[in-house]
């Protein structure tokens, strides 16, 4: 029997300004790179301001990837704010546009934002759709919307399996628990939560919840649901 071999996963990460974006795809990468994987992570955004259209990418595979630019071709796509959808505050139009057959839509979303024309076109091409309310999420474990971003980490590889927790954990911890120089607009947000604990351990638990939370919903989301992960394939 041929054994499993682990293919490319291209993940396309949709929000606004302020909803660490640009850090879930970090996280992603990062957590990739300490089981082995390869990983690029990088952000596409116009002005950095709250509630402008923010995108970011994480590309993870078992070989060298060097392609930087706009992901056109996800396998999964987070929406990190409903206005995405409900306003098309998007640098991608439909919000799914692109998305490859038999892929992943997750959104932070309590309720079904989608119309009877974008269920169909996903049904049409095996798109599954996972809603996690994981702002609320973030606001009970992490006590501040800007958790929200783990959440949907989380939810991502409790859904995909492209990275697993201990690494999750260890990126965590090279990201907040270290000196860790931030560039840009995540700068910013990085003091803006540490200054809600009084201690960085605080922070990096509350994260590691968040994520461990959320990645135990969408594992059992999978288990009733039609969705495959898509890690690997046969050699």
């Amino acid at each position: 029997m041929s054994e499993p071999v682990m293919k490319r996963m291209n993940i396309r990460i949709s929000g606004l300004g302020g909803q660490g974006a640009v850090t879930a795809a970090h996280l992603l990468a990062m957590a990739a790179n300490k089981m082995g994987k390869y990983s690029i992570s990088n952000p596409f955004f116009g002005a950095e301001k709250r509630m402008a259209p923010a995108e970011s990418y994480a590309r993870i595979g078992p070989e060298k990837i060097y392609d930087r630019g706009e992901l056109v071709f996800p396998d999964v796509i987070m929406i990190f704010h409903p206005q995405v959808i409900t306003m098309q505050k998007s640098y991608t139009a439909p919000f799914y546009s692109g998305i490859k057959k038999g892929g992943l839509v997750i959104i932070n979303s309590d309720a079904d934002l989608l119309t009877a024309e974008d269920h169909k076109r996903l049904e049409d091409d095996n798109v599954s759709v996972y809603c996690i309310d994981a702002t609320t999420l973030a606001l009970e474990i992490g006590k501040t919307e800007l958790s929200t971003n783990m959440a949907m980490i989380g939810a991502c590889m409790g859904a995909t399996k492209v990275v697993d927790l201990p690494s999750m954990e260890e990126a965590l911890q090279d990201r907040f628990g270290k000196k860790y120089v931030a560039s840009g607009g995540t700068a910013t947000l990085d003091e803006a939560i540490k200054k809600k604990y009084a201690k960085k351990e605080q922070l990096l638990q509350a994260n590691n919840d968040a994520i461990k939370r959320a990645y135990a919903m969408s594992d059992e989301w999978v288990k009733g649901s039609s969705y495959a992960p898509a890690v690997y394939e046969t050699a």
